[in-house]
C-alpha cells in the first residue's frame, strides 16, 4: 500500500528534515496509521514557531574569509521564520542537534542579551573600532523583531557609541527604526543592503515564504534613501535558470527606488540546503525542475555546490561569466556599479559597561 504524504506545512520554505549530519540517530515520520486521521494530517500542517532563549556569552563574531567583505558580525538570532527555500544558515542549526529544514523555521533561539553584550563589548579597552555587519547569517529584521526588538537594542547601543553598522535584510520591519538609522546616518555611522531576489510576488510567496514583498522592499529602499541612509540592493541569491533573467528588471527597480549600488550573489546549496532546496523544486516547479538544475551545475563545473572561496559566491565557467557581464552592463547602465561610500570610525566613544564600572583614567584604547 501507498503511504499516505504529508501535506506541506503551511507558510514554511521546507516540508522536510534532512538528517543531521553530526548526529547518528535519524528519525523517519511513519504517515500510514495517519491514513484515515485528517486532524492529525492537519496538525502536521500547522507547525507553530518557538522561541527558546539563547544564553551566548558573546554576541560579537569574527571570519577571516576572502569571499566575505567584513570582518565582525552581530547575530541576533539563531534560525529565521522567512523559510528561504535557499537558506545558506540552515545548516547551521544543526550544531544544536535539530535539522536544517522545518526546525530551522520554527525553533528560533534569541539573543536576549545581545544589547548588553554588545555594551560590553564596544567598551572593551582590546577594541579597535570598524563596522559591525547585522546580520551575517540570520536576517536580524525577521518577525521575531516585532516582538523582542532586540535589533533596535543593538542600534540604540551602537549610535550611543558613535559604532558604525551595517545592516542586510529582506524586511521592511527595518524601517520601524527610521528613527534610529536617521540619526546615525546624519554620523555616518550606518548603511544598509536590501535583498533583491525576485520582482514576482507569487514567486516569494512560494520561496521566500515570510519574507517582505517585492514592492515593500523597494519602498524600504525609498523611504531608507529618502532619510539619507546609504542603501545597497543586494541581488542575493540569483537562482540561474529562475531568477537570472530578472537582471535588468531588478536593477532598474532597484534604481528608480533609490538604491546607490548593486551587487549579486549566486546560489549557494551547502550540506543539507541541497536536498531542502531540491524538494522545494520538485514541488514548485516540477516542469522546470531539470533545467534549473542544470543550469546550477552549469556554474559550479558540473556540481551543485562548490565551496571554494573565490568561486563559491560567484561561480565559475562559461555560464557564470555570462550572468557576471550581464550583471556589470546593466549595474553601470543604471549608475550601480559605484561602491557604498566608507563609513566613520573616527568618532567612536567607549560606553559604559553594564558593570557601571567607568574609566578611571581615561579612554586609553
Amino acid at each position: 500500500m501507498e503511504l499516505p504524504q504529508a501535506p506541506d506545512p503551511v507558510g514554511r520554505g521546507s516540508r522536510i528534515q534532512p538528517p543531521n549530519r553530526f548526529t547518528r540517530l535519524e528519525m523517519v515520520d511513519d504517515l500510514e496509521h495517519l491514513e484515515y486521521d485528517e486532524e492529525a494530517r492537519e496538525s502536521r500542517t500547522r507547525i507553530a514557531t518557538e522561541y527558546f532563549a539563547d544564553a551566548s556569552r558573546s554576541i560579537v563574531t569574527s571570519n577571516n574569509s576572502p569571499d566575505i567583505p567584513f570582518t565582525y558580525s552581530l547575530n541576533p538570532y539563531r534560525g529565521c521564520t522567512h523559510g528561504c527555500s535557499y537558506c545558506y544558515a540552515r545548516p547551521t542549526h544543526e550544531y544544536f542537534d535539530l535539522s536544517a529544514g522545518i526546525d530551522f523555521e520554527t525553533k528560533i533561539f534569541v539573543k536576549e542579551q545581545a544589547p548588553a553584550l554588545l555594551r560590553d563589548f564596544l567598551a572593551d579597552a582590546k577594541w579597535k573600532p570598524e563596522t559591525i555587519m547585522m546580520s551575517g547569517v540570520t536576517d536580524c529584521y525577521q518577525p521575531a523583531e516585532k516582538t523582542f526588538r532586540i535589533t533596535r537594542g543593538c542600534l540604540e547601543v551602537a549610535l550611543e557609541a558613535r559604532q558604525p553598522m551595517s545592516i542586510i535584510t529582506k524586511n521592511a520591519l527595518i524601517l520601524r527604526d527610521l528613527d534610529v538609522l536617521r540619526e546615525m546616518a546624519k554620523l555616518n555611522l550606518i548603511r544598509v543592503a536590501i535583498g533583491l531576489t525576485t520582482l514576482d510576488q507569487s514567486l516569494t510567496k512560494v520561496m521566500e515564504p515570510r519574507t517582505s514583498s517585492p514592492s515593500a522592499r523597494l519602498r524600504t529602499i525609498g523611504e531608507l534613501s529618502a532619510a539619507g541612509v546609504p542603501t545597497h540592493a543586494l541581488c542575493a541569491p540569483l537562482i540561474p535558470g529562475l531568477t537570472d533573467s530578472e537582471i535588468p528588471a531588478l536593477l532598474r527597480a532597484a534604481k528608480d527606488a533609490g538604491a546607490l549600488s548593486a551587487s549579486y550573489i549566486l546560489l549557494r546549496l551547502p550540506w543539507a540546503v541541497k536536498p531542502i532546496f531540491l524538494d522545494w523544486l520538485d514541488r514548485c516547479f516540477p516542469e522546470k525542475r531539470s533545467k534549473i538544475e542544470s543550469r546550477i551545475r552549469g556554474v559550479r563545473g558540473g556540481k551543485l555546490n562548490v565551496a571554494e572561496f573565490g568561486k563559491r559566491m560567484t561561480g565559475s565557467g562559461e555560464m557564470a561569466d555570462q550572468i557576471e557581464r550581464t550583471f556589470e552592463v546593466f549595474a553601470k547602465r543604471f549608475g550601480l556599479d559605484g561602491d557604498m561610500p566608507p563609513l566613520d570610525s573616527s568618532q567612536f566613544r567607549r560606553p559604559t559597561p553594564t558593570s557601571g564600572q567607568g574609566w578611571l583614567f581615561g579612554d586609553w584604547a
